[in-house]
């Protein structure tokens, strides 16, 4: 079966986006032209072909893109001539050809971004080629129609017009002299050698027509019969003849029957937004399957969807048949996401087999998806990996940022459906609770919506909508796939009423210069948490994959802190990904009195539990930590101050005990000691008065210093070389910004061993010294020793 315009459609009414003004309405029903084609290669659209009769009138609609110059330039209509001319024949300026003066308009319409030329009393010398355009010449934009006027069928003798649509019903009322009441009725079809008989009073029947024509012959009193024809076909179009007898005397009546191809309704769509083609098939269709179908270029229409549950994969995602009223045989079809291999002609029908069936009512439409598009650039496409998070960005009509925001989910059973999952006014499925949040950020025309704890489940098809302008309806695929998160939180955790803990996120190099933030979720959103730096900003001066956390204190936990949090990055108005973590508030830790919430907070990478944060008093650090380490340190050194108090306290607890000993053993020790001082400085004196006999003394400025001359002695021996074997072969020293190389070599001079230094006064003191000390320790641990044994 083929599907086409018929070139002798009597009427085309467009669909344009917004209500038309009442004068706008009363001209369209006035309409008696036909478009069997639609130009969609220009940005400016209309009908490709035009047909007419004699003494009817034409209106020509011609859509231009939405913008301010196109709304108030010059708009015209012009006849093609030789060598790609075109005389203007009226325009938007007020000038009209003397050809038309008094039976032609032209009308603009801003506010549906198009105009409308009419033309009264057409004749058959108003054929020809035309252009309909913008601009202040044909060069501008424009495109071309052909208008074609024929003869008026109703213009020949005897001959009864009747022009139905294609699927509709036609009764051909044929009259008779009373004289031939009797005889035979028939109604034939000329094919033009003859007359191929479609129906007779003796129900003979054209098996083309079996199942779907009858005759009806009225009462005695009625001089007519009736042949009445359903489910028309555009091959049931041609000349008919309504014969009462067979003889020369027998009634005869010419009958024209003109079938028409759906009327196509022009859908004005934008590149990325969506369409609705809204079906009204009429009651007679009510019970059967419904169907939505696109004209391909053999002019054989392919189901797109329909109710059985067919759909095209080309459309997956972005397609929903809904039915309106089901007594009425109406259904609406959306589509989303619109993109230019989208454009061009669409049926809707109705059928038991949910596939187009030649004689069955149609209703068409001829969709334009303009370029130009006032629809924002947003990716159709966002992957996150599994455990991680996405953020979609979606469009709306920044007119309307007042409207409620919404988001669902696409599912493809039977006729497709989309369910909400959030709404702006706070509304969340209960199965999304903690994962899925929409902000109305960045604004001016788009909001956010951001869902993580992914998992393989959440890969789908979702919808970005709002309560206005349809066209600003867009989806997005999601799609989960293998990898890390690049933000890391500890698991959910438990923590004891009134205590204080901290939460440690951990993001990566990538995230270096985006803002981090924590913040609490809510059916209203993600509310930010108040944030406090923990250091200078120079932490963030070197670049480690693992020491870069942004932490979240929460301090004397309520029972209301209970609940979801976010650790996320952002870039202005952008988000970026989010990871969350649970936090439950218990009254009591389990088989324990006492919980330690520091020891309880580790570094995420090797926390298993999680820890909480305090929405009255929360710090957020958006410092990052050099090192984790640190932590690990800090928490070492608390534990070891805890393991030496409880030392403490099992020495405290048997102090009491050894208390009458104590005295005895602090006597015996000191009365040695003091001996053994007193020794020490008498050798100490005498050393000294040895030494200052051979001192040479030396004043340098204001320093003094007493230095024996017998250290300057082979000095050479007590230098750089006697390290040789501690030191590298070369040493580097870096002198302004330079380094030097110094490879160290030795001396060939002086072979032989150096001479031993004397040994000065001073060292013997320093030897002296030394041996007292030794001396001392020896006598306090003897000391020490006796009472023990005693």
């Amino acid at each position: 079966m083929q599907y086409g315009i018929s070139p002798k459609r009597s009427a085309w009414v467009p669909q344009a986006p917004g209500e038309p003004p009442a004068m706008m309405l009363s001209l369209l029903l006035s309409l008696l032209a036909v478009f069997p084609a639609v130009s969609t290669k220009s940005p400016i659209f209309g009908p490709k072909e035009v047909s007419a009769v004699e003494g009817s009138s034409v209106s020509i609609m011609c859509y231009y893109p939405s913008t301010s110059v196109n709304r108030h330039t010059r708009k015209y209509w012009c006849r093609q001539g030789a060598r790609g001319s075109c005389m203007t024949l009226i325009s938007s300026g007020g000038y009209v050809s003397q050809d038309y003066l008094g039976r032609s308009n032209l009308t603009n319409f801003p506010a549906l971004s198009a105009f409308t030329v009419n033309i009264t009393r057409l004749s058959r010398e108003d054929s020809g080629h035309y252009k309909c355009g913008l601009g202040i010449s044909s060069r501008g934009l424009n495109f071309d129609v052909s208008l074609e006027v024929s003869q008026d069928p109703r213009l020949l003798n005897n001959t009864d017009v009747y022009t139905m649509d294609m699927g509709g019903t036609v009764t051909i009322r044929c009259p008779f002299r009373s004289e031939n009441a009797q005889k035979k009725k028939s109604l034939c079809k000329n094919t033009g050698q003859s007359c191929e008989l479609i129906i007779d009073s003796n129900q003979d029947t054209n098996p083309s027509f079996q199942g779907r024509v009858r005759l009806v012959i009225e009462g005695t009193d009625q001089l007519a019969f009736s042949v009445i024809i359903n489910q028309l076909r555009i091959g049931d179009a041609g000349m008919y003849v309504c014969q009462t007898g067979e003889d020369p005397s027998s009634d005869k009546k010419n009958v024209d029957l003109q079938v028409l191809e759906p009327e196509p309704e022009l859908v004005y769509g934008q590149l990325r937004g969506s369409v609705n083609f809204d079906c009204a098939l009429g009651p007679e269709v009510a019970n059967l399957q419904k169907f939505l179908c696109r004209v391909n270029k053999n002019k054989t229409c392919d189901v797109i969807i329909n109710t059985l549950g067919k759909r095209d994969p080309a459309f997956d995602g972005r397609i929903l048949l809904s039915l309106k009223d089901t007594a009425d045989g109406r259904f609406s079809v959306l589509i989303t996401g619109l993109r230019t291999g989208d454009a061009g002609e669409y049926l809707c029908g109705a059928h038991s087999d949910g596939q187009p069936q030649e004689g069955w009512p149609l209703q068409a439409w001829q969709l334009f998806v303009n370029q130009e598009t006032i629809i924002p650039h947003t990716p159709t496409v966002v992957k996150g990996v599994t455990g991680g998070s996405v953020a979609v960005l979606c469009p709306y009509d920044p007119k309307e940022s007042k409207s409620f925001k919404y988001w669902c989910r696409w599912e493809g059973e039977k006729n497709g459906r989309c369910p909400l999952l959030v709404e702006s006014q706070g509304l969340v499925q209960e199965e999304y609770e903690g994962r899925l949040a929409l902000y109305e950020e960045p604004g001016n025309g788009s909001y956010t919506v951001i869902l993580n704890q992914l998992t393989t489940q959440d890969a789908g098809f979702y919808w970005c909508l709002t309560n206005g302008d349809t066209r600003w309806r867009t989806t997005v695929e999601i799609k989960v796939v293998d990898g890390e998160p690049s933000l890391k939180v500890p698991k959910n955790t438990t923590v004891v009423l009134g205590q204080t803990l901290k939460l440690y996120c951990h993001f990566p190099c990538k995230f270096y210069s985006y803002e981090k933030y924590w913040c609490k979720w809510s059916n209203q959103g993600c509310r930010a948490l108040p944030s406090q730096d923990e250091g200078p900003s120079q932490a963030f001066v070197s670049c480690n994959q693992n020491s870069r956390l942004v932490s979240m204190t929460l301090q004397s936990v309520t029972k209301e802190d209970e609940g979801w949090y976010w650790c996320g990055v952002k870039q202005g108005q952008a988000f970026g990904e989010t990871a969350a973590v649970y936090v439950a508030v218990e009254e009591k830790a389990r088989g324990s009195d006492v919980i330690n919430p520091t020891t309880a907070n580790s570094a995420p990478e090797e926390e298993e539990e999680e820890e909480v944060v305090n929405p009255r008093s929360r710090e957020v650090e958006n410092k990052a930590v050099l090192n984790p380490r640190l932590f690990v340190e800090e928490r070492v050194v608390e534990d070891t101050g805890n393991q030496a108090s409880g030392s403490r306290a099992s020495v405290d607890a048997s102090s009491s005990e050894g208390q009458g000993g104590s005295s005895k053993v602090l006597l015996s020790t000191l009365v040695p000691l003091g001996l053994v001082l007193a020794l020490g400085t008498v050798a100490v004196w005498v050393a000294r008065a040895r030494h200052r006999k051979n001192v040479d003394r030396i004043s340098i400025r204001s320093y003094r210093t007493d230095i024996s001359m017998s250290d300057f002695e082979n000095s050479r021996d007590f230098g750089g070389n006697d390290n040789m074997g501690a030191c590298p072969v070369t040493q580097e020293t870096v002198l302004e910004g330079k380094v030097e190389v110094m490879a160290n070599v030795e001396s060939p001079m002086d072979p032989e061993e150096p001479k031993k230094a004397k040994r000065s006064s001073k060292e013997e003191a320093d030897m002296a010294y030394s041996a007292f000390l030794l001396q001392s320790s020896n006598i306090a641990a003897q000391a020490q020793d006796g009472p023990q044994d005693a």
